[in-house]
């Protein structure tokens, strides 16, 4: 069975069980600050569980992407090396929202796998809750008798608190969970080890592949649980082991999921899988680690130097370092990958088609990239290895290689092993836990549990139509941090102030209450659906009605940049072209910035379109045209345009002004004229086919043109009030050029001056042409004439000191034959003279230089200089 008619029966199986296909949430979550990626199937449904929400259906089933390479759910190392775990994975699952419950939620699991799959039923086992004292919690013996309807009791397991027990976090919904394993050994294996000792003993052929958990606790903070008002289903299957179970492989690389990807690298790489441990390690890594990022960029998220979008530049980074090392891949060919990938996956993931041209040329980029950075790891290592005096490689020196330059370990490790040397890894691995234990300390945060107030978990924004309201505060918690100290989140039964999303940032503001004691709220944000606002303090008087105030000038700057932004868009596609496609924003009250899919710099003259086709906007007034709360499918045939990245509930808002229709949640101006004018202050690339636009509004715009135009007539009075001031600057850049053509000639006649003086004041010592002197040269001049004595010379050392500016300068030249005759080495020579002048440097073994802060450290370099050659 092919595995997109496997992910077809699923979804299919269920529909008819009355359940609602979803589709798959974007894998970056932007309102959950508990989790980076989602990493279950549950996670784009958390608003539900925790009540926060209702779905449309109390049933849905889907097939969700998740990414587990980071936090608790930490699968990156493993994959590779066994033959089914993944940083990418599909989780087909099915959900009951205080519907169905176990009764279902087993019969239904049983009849898919047995009936409508053909899975034979002495292959499989199941695992029940066993209970657990800490919490008081029994066996779950309803799970078990219904268990015992369908197979036999030597194939239900009991499971402890950590495979049998589900938690989202430390907090939050929770319960006991069924998991059903299955047993692909063949027979002669199964003769010889019962299949139930190696459940959860992470055999490659006893596998779970699915989990059925019963959502029925709630975890608090203080470790107790309490029974949830309703009782709801999460179930979740990896589809990939699905698939190696039904085609009858031994491995999930060996399924028609990765078998096209595996061929492809095979191809290119001209390696053959299944021949060589260290390549097949190589290949699976590539072909899962392809996935992950493709669907990752396709989602919205970059590789970027922090947060999610370097967790995505390190699983593709170790995939490049698998291909550089064990597959002799020198030159970027991961991005090659993404055309066969998009073609498997297309269909069920048709954003990998539409944006296969940026996936590729982002992953091409990051490839030449790292590819060089490995380069300048080797050269960096090398001098490590030279200038070791032991057999033994530091830890701290191999951590600074792969802190500072991203050079990896295990990679430092094979080369120093091929050069007869050892890692410290011991002291590796120290560094690297000082700085985790940093890292951890610095975001170390400990939430309370919600106090609640009131019964009402209903929350209303009302800020789209007013800046000020009378609000009831609902419940409130406090949140104590490293970085923000003790702060309390607070919840109301309405708000008029917006929570961050959709690149705009929250409101600011505060709460009075009518002793007229006044609360600062200093930001806003949505967390699972829900409307948090952050205050230093918490209102003395809880249960009394508050009057909310939103900074109005902060809001308005900031709907000015949000309305500017959809006029941008809008510009970019009818300017550019439509293959433009917002790739990230973010609204500010002092500017806006734009990321947008397109392949080449904007020219002086596209900007300058841009911008007046903005400005035209602004001048013609066009109104706010909005309609809130209507379906999806509606808005999309009116027109609106909806971005890859965003999850889209049933209903949504579409913004309009003239012929700019966006799916935005965010706040605008009332008119386009509120805006006053638009200008840009600069365009860049972000990654490869990404632009970044900067621009201002309104009175950042008037700040501009002010600071500008004072700027303008201070350099006019620096030019004497010429009347042209461009063309009495574009004179002056002449004269500076003639005068620097000067001073290089006659800078070039002292060189060969002091040349000829040279000559006569070498020293011969041990066979060499010696001499360490101090010039009055430049950089360049040292050089000319340090290799035009090396012209006349096969035995010459010369070491030439200089200040300059305050800093001391030391250039080191030794002949070519000297070098390769006696071992010498320039770049190691002037890194120890270095310290004399309080710097460093290096270069080629031939010709070296070190900068330093120390001048009058040059004499004692010079004088140490002899001992080389002595």
């Amino acid at each position: 069975m092919k595995s997109q008619e496997i992910r077809s029966k699923f979804l299919s199986f269920f529909e008819e069980k009355k359940h609602t296909i979803v589709p798959s949430a974007p894998m970056v979550l932007k309102d959950d600050p508990t989790l980076m990626f989602v990493n279950s199937g549950m996670a784009p449904f958390k608003e539900y569980f925790l009540g926060n929400a209702k779905p449309k259906n109390n049933r849905i089933a889907d097939t969700q992407k998740c990414l587990r390479v980071s936090g608790k759910h930490n699968d990156l190392e493993e994959v590779g090396y066994d033959t089914y775990h993944h940083t990418l994975f599909e989780m087909l699952g099915n959900w009951s929202f205080g519907d169905y419950f176990k009764k279902e939620a087993i019969a239904w699991a049983w009849e898919l796998l047995t009936e409508v799959y053909g899975i034979d039923k002495d292959i499989l086992y199941v695992t029940v809750f066993e209970g657990s004292e800490d919490d008081k919690l029994p066996m779950d013996k309803e799970a078990y008798d219904l268990w015992k309807s369908f197979i036999s009791e030597d194939r239900i397991l009991m499971g402890n608190k950590k495979d049998n027990f589900w938690e989202m976090g430390d907090q939050g919904p929770c319960g006991p969970c069924s998991e059903i394993h299955v047993d692909i050994r063949s027979a002669e294996e199964k003769a010889k080890i019962d299949g139930k000792t190696l459940v959860n003993a992470d055999h490659p052929q006893v596998v779970e592949i699915w989990n059925l958990v019963f959502m029925q606790y709630n975890r608090k903070a203080n470790g107790s649980l309490e029974a949830l008002p309703d009782k709801h289903i999460d179930t979740g299957m990896g589809f990939e082991r699905l698939c190696m179970v039904l085609q009858g492989v031994q491995s999930n690389y060996d399924t028609d999921v990765f078998t096209p990807i595996i061929r492809e690298i095979e191809t290119i790489a001209d390696k053959k899988y299944g021949k060589d441990d260290k390549v097949d390690v190589a290949i699976r890594v590539i072909s899962d680690h392809v996935r992950a990022v493709a669907f990752s960029i396709a989602d919205g998220q970059l590789p970027s130097n922090t947060g999610a979008g370097y967790v995505i530049r390190r699983i593709l980074r170790r995939a490049i370092r698998y291909s550089f090392t064990f597959l002799d891949q020198k030159e970027p060919f991961i991005y090659r990958l993404v055309e066969v990938l998009s073609e498997k996956m297309g269909k069920a993931f048709p954003e990998l088609k539409s944006q296969k041209q940026l996936i590729e040329n982002v992953i091409k980029e990051e490839e030449q990239s790292f590819l060089r950075t490995l380069d300048q790891g080797l050269v960096l290592l090398n001098r490590i290895v030279e200038e070791s005096k032991s057999d033994t490689i530091s830890g701290e020196k191999a951590f600074e290689l792969y802190d500072t330059f991203g050079f990896p370990i295990d990679l430092t490790a094979l080369i120093l092993r091929e050069k007869g040397l050892s890692l410290d890894e011991a002291g590796f691995h120290s560094e690297m836990k000082k700085q985790k234990d940093r890292s951890r300390a610095a975001s170390e945060m400990s939430t309370d549990d919600w106090t609640i107030l009131s019964d009402d978990t209903h929350e209303e924004f009302v800020g789209y139509d007013m800046l000020e309201a009378n609000v009831k505060l609902t419940r409130y918690r406090k949140v104590v941090s490293k970085k923000d100290g003790e702060m309390y989140q607070l919840v109301f039964n309405l708000t008029p102030f917006y929570p961050e999303g959709g690149g705009q940032v929250g409101d600011k503001g505060y709460l009075e209450d009518s002793h007229g004691d006044v609360v600062y709220i200093l930001d806003t944000k949505k967390e699972n659906n829900v409307i948090i606002h952050f205050a230093k303090n918490l209102p003395k008087h809880i249960n009394e009605t508050f009057k909310a105030v939103v900074d109005a000038k902060q809001r308005y700057r900031t709907e000015c940049n949000h309305t500017a932004t959809h006029l941008l868009h809008q510009a970019l596609r009818e300017i550019l072209g439509t293959h433009v496609e917002q790739k990230g924003s973010a609204v500010h009250s002092k500017y806006l910035r734009f990321d947008f899919s397109h392949f080449s710099k904007l020219t002086i003259e596209e900007l300058r379109d841009v911008e007046n086709f903005v400005n035209a906007r602004i001048d013609g007034k066009l109104a706010l045209q909005e309609k809130r709360n209507i379906p999806m499918q509606q808005a999309i045939d009116e027109g609106a345009m909806a971005l890859f990245g965003e999850k889209y509930g049933d209903t949504v808002r579409a913004v309009r002004f003239g012929q700019s229709i966006e799916l935005c949640g965010g706040t605008h101006v009332k008119n386009t004229g509120d805006i006053w004018h638009f200008k840009i202050v600069s365009e860049g690339a972000v990654a490869a086919g990404i632009r970044r636009i900067e621009a201002i509004t309104n009175d950042a715009v008037k700040d501009f043109y002010f600071e500008n135009n004072r700027a303008y007539f201070e350099m006019k009075d620096l030019l004497n009030n010429a009347q042209e001031p461009v063309k009495a600057l574009q004179n002056l850049q002449a004269e500076n050029a003639d005068l620097k053509k000067q001073i290089e000639n006659l800078l070039k006649d002292k060189a060969k001056n002091v040349k000829g003086d040279l000559k006569n004041e070498l020293t011969e010592i041990n066979g060499i042409q010696f001499l360490a002197k101090k010039l009055d040269l430049d950089a360049s001049g040292i050089k000319d004439v340090s290799f035009e004595l090396g012209q006349q010379y096969t035995n010459l050392f010369l070491l030439f000191g200089t200040e300059n500016d305050g800093k001391a300068l030391l250039s080191c030249y030794i002949s070519k034959e000297l070098v390769e005759s006696k071992g010498l080495n320039a770049g190691t020579i002037v890194r120890e003279l270095g310290k004399y002048i309080q710097g460093g440097g290096g270069g080629q073994p031939f010709f070296a230089t070190a900068g330093g802060k120390n001048p009058d450290g040059i004499d004692e370099a010079l004088a140490a200089a002899k001992k080389y050659i002595e």
